[in-house]
């Protein structure tokens, strides 16, 4: 079906109609409601979801798709200047060059169209552009990789494709779907940018706190209904990936992790 959409004439104009967020936040109304529970049980059979992990009174379909862990579930490592996943999902990462990323099948985006503010994107070159693609059978809740302090969310309007590699290898899904991002002033990592990129069907981004003071680990926020990204960049040198992940820098390949999953050390300099 998604080949269908992206890569003929006619899917292309059924997209048009999808990827509006109006039509998103419509099935994100419904999914609210008591009677979306009806389809969490297919769902949790269909995706070999395991929800021993977490808390599972459901009074609707997204209580059981943003599903909060129980305690202690997605520990973080103890060491402080180890830099640990965010989120569960799919990483893949790529070296900023020329301030563009060059993701799957030569898709290009650049962090200036990303962020919409050069000045901003100048902190990132030569840094690391971290992809963490969650597929609907992940966690759908995201903390915090450092202590530290951020800003206000920035949010940029836009529609809502699908962040499959389908639609990637088609457009630049990543600075044409809405997204939200803050600019972070972490204590081990220097200044990063934590980015929630909706996609098809994504009722919302839920993002707990505006200016804020952060813990390491802490709930940062959560997706409702979809599948969904999270991008981080980091500053030139900011950290040394452990081995594992230095070898798929800029091949496009995605590795599996979960939140609290060690990827980096920071750097002396930081």
């Amino acid at each position: 079906m998604l080949a269908f959409l992206y890569q003929t004439v006619f899917g292309r104009t059924i997209l048009k109609i999808l990827c509006k967020p109006q039509l998103s936040a419509l099935c994100g109304r419904f999914l609210d409601t008591r009677i979306s529970l009806l389809l969490v049980k297919p769902f949790v059979k269909k995706n070999h979801i395991d929800l021993f992990e977490y808390e599972s009174h459901f009074t609707c379909f997204n209580d059981c798709f943003s599903r909060k862990i129980k305690q202690g579930m997605r520990p973080f490592p103890k060491e402080e200047n180890v830099f640990a996943s965010p989120c569960d999902g799919l990483l893949s990462i790529y070296q900023i060059h020329d301030q563009t990323v060059l993701p799957v099948k030569q898709s290009r985006y650049t962090i200036p169209g990303l962020l919409q503010d050069q000045e901003l994107a100048d902190r990132f070159t030569d840094g690391f552009c971290l992809v963490f693609r969650l597929c609907v059978n992940h966690y759908h809740r995201y903390s915090y990789f450092d202590s530290g302090t951020k800003g206000e969310n920035i949010r940029i309007p836009g529609i809502l494709h699908t962040v499959r590699p389908v639609a990637l290898a088609q457009i630049p899904v990543f600075v044409q779907n809405s997204r939200e991002y803050t600019v972070m002033r972490t204590d081990h990592f220097g200044t990063a940018v934590q980015m929630e990129v909706g996609a098809l069907l994504v009722g919302k981004i839920s993002n707990h706190h505006g200016t804020y003071t952060f813990k390491r680990g802490e709930e940062k926020g959560c997706f409702l209904y979809g599948g969904s990204t999270i991008i981080v960049l980091l500053e030139k040198d900011a950290v040394k990936l452990h081995d594992t992940m230095a070898h798929i820098v800029g091949t496009g390949e995605e590795f599996p992790v979960r939140m609290g999953d060690p990827i980096a050390t920071a750097h002396s300099r930081f």
